[in-house]
């Protein structure tokens, strides 16, 4: 009986080693990630380390595709109309999920049905920078010229409604200066205005001024984050300075709404196996990103919070995009 007993058991463990392993629900590729900007920026930039990395995780080909224009709101709008199967994925900051809806009557995309939250991939300061007029060395300094040159207490933003839009009227209330906005298209000629005296402060995330930062072209006098960016530990926050404001900018990824929630769950831990990877946080720390690395659930909330700190302060400045 034993003898016989030991038979049958050899016999349904080989039986169950035989059978296929069941499959992973996840995309079978390839892969398209979305990016809602030109190549060569921040967003393309990280988009593209995740994706080498995520090939190699995922089994399947991992392709960036730019779909630049509107601020995003065209790529949002692809993955929108993309097959809810996980072969679609959409990498954007901000301002698609959280800004945009607060700031357009009308969308191509409603971003609580139609962006499925997958992973938070990481946050980023805003930088406070001075061109050669005035020649202040500090935000003290700064604040002192523009309360004796109030004709004169412009800030410049890379696009109306941006992020660090909204930023500098929050620094401007927060140091008793009442700032005017001036936007610009793009950093570029933010910065070059900047650097020749036309406009005396811009808002910006930090990793599009750092390096004219170091050469000396513009003086980045704080910083929006909780701590001192490890990429300018000589540059103090807000906070520090003793004014309570910070506004991170931040980047996820989302897959099409509708996506069943294991092909969700299977994207976000692969992204996630990518972010802890050492060669990719130096990749992304280096453009200026603090990684992250979040469930689809975590991403939620913080897209929440967001949604409730921007919001009063963009219906408090009156501003409505076109």
């Amino acid at each position: 009986m034993v003898a016989t007993m030991r038979v049958f058991f050899v016999f349904a463990l080989a039986l169950l080693f035989a059978l296929p392993a069941p499959a992973q629900e996840g995309p079978k590729g390839p892969v398209r990630l979305l990016v809602g900007f030109a190549p060569g920026g921040s967003s393309d930039l990280a988009a593209r380390i995740i994706a080498d990395k995520l090939k190699d995780v995922l089994g399947v080909t991992v392709i960036v595709d730019n779909k630049a224009g509107a601020g995003g709101r065209i790529a949002a709008e692809a993955l929108k109309n993309s097959p809810p199967d996980g072969n679609t994925i959409f990498l954007t900051p901000v301002v698609v999920p959280v800004l945009a809806p607060l700031l357009f009557a009308k969308l191509p995309y409603d971003a609580q049905k139609d962006l499925a939250p997958v992973t938070h991939v990481a946050n980023y300061q805003l930088a406070l920078s001075a061109g050669s007029n005035p020649p202040a060395k500090s935000l003290q300094e700064l604040t002192d010229w523009l309360m004796a040159n109030p004709g004169k207490a412009n800030f410049g933003s890379p696009a109306p409604g941006s992020l660090p839009h909204f930023f500098g009227l929050m620094v401007g209330k927060s140091i008793g200066v009442d700032m005017q906005h001036v936007a610009y298209k793009g950093g570029a000629p933010l910065h070059a205005d900047l650097i020749g005296g036309q406009i005396p402060v811009a808002v910006d995330a930090l990793s599009d001024c750092i390096e004219q930062h170091r050469g000396g072209k513009l003086r980045i006098l704080a910083t929006s984050g909780a701590t001192r960016s490890p990429l300018l530990p000589d540059v103090p926050t807000f906070k520090e300075l003793g004014f309570p404001i910070g506004g991170n900018g931040w980047t996820a990824i989302y897959a099409p709404g509708g996506t069943p929630k294991p092909i969700i769950d299977r994207l976000s831990r692969a992204v996630v196996e990518v972010l802890k990877q050492p060669e990719v946080r130096q990749k992304l720390t280096n453009l200026g990103f603090e990684v992250t690395g979040t469930s689809p659930e975590e991403l939620a909330a913080i897209m929440r919070a967001d949604t409730a700190k921007w919001g009063p302060i963009i219906q408090a400045s009156g501003f409505k995009a076109d």
